[in-house]
């Protein structure tokens, strides 16, 4: 995996913390490190486009973001997961994998 996957999954996990604070977030704090966490997975994913396939980015981002989101509220917030969320869950995560392994390398940048 090289760093862009490495970056496209940082932000993704970034996803998952601010969807999760604009929900729960209480105070001014918490609305801050939401807002930051936004900002970050923003900015990794216009850095991680500029070298991976946009299309596949985007799919990839939202999927963590969606998979996580559903298992975190589950895990930490006691919202109920039950086997037709899990199992489309487990769908979203084999098509983040099969993206990942359609998609090429990204090539080396050439100096202007």
């Amino acid at each position: 995996m090289n760093r862009y996957w490495l970056l496209l999954w940082v932000a993704g996990l970034s996803e998952i913390g601010w969807v999760s604070g604009l929900k729960h977030a209480d105070n001014v704090w918490e609305w801050a490190l939401t807002v930051l966490a936004i900002a970050f997975s923003f900015a990794t994913l216009l850095y991680v486009s500029s070298a991976l396939p946009v299309g596949t980015v985007y799919a990839v981002f939202t999927g963590i973001g969606a998979a996580g989101t559903v298992l975190g509220e589950s895990i930490f917030f006691g919202v109920e997961l039950d086997a037709g969320k899990l199992a489309l869950v487990i769908i979203l995560v084999i098509g983040i994998a099969g993206l990942k392994m359609t998609t090429g390398h990204a090539p080396a940048k050439e100096a202007e």
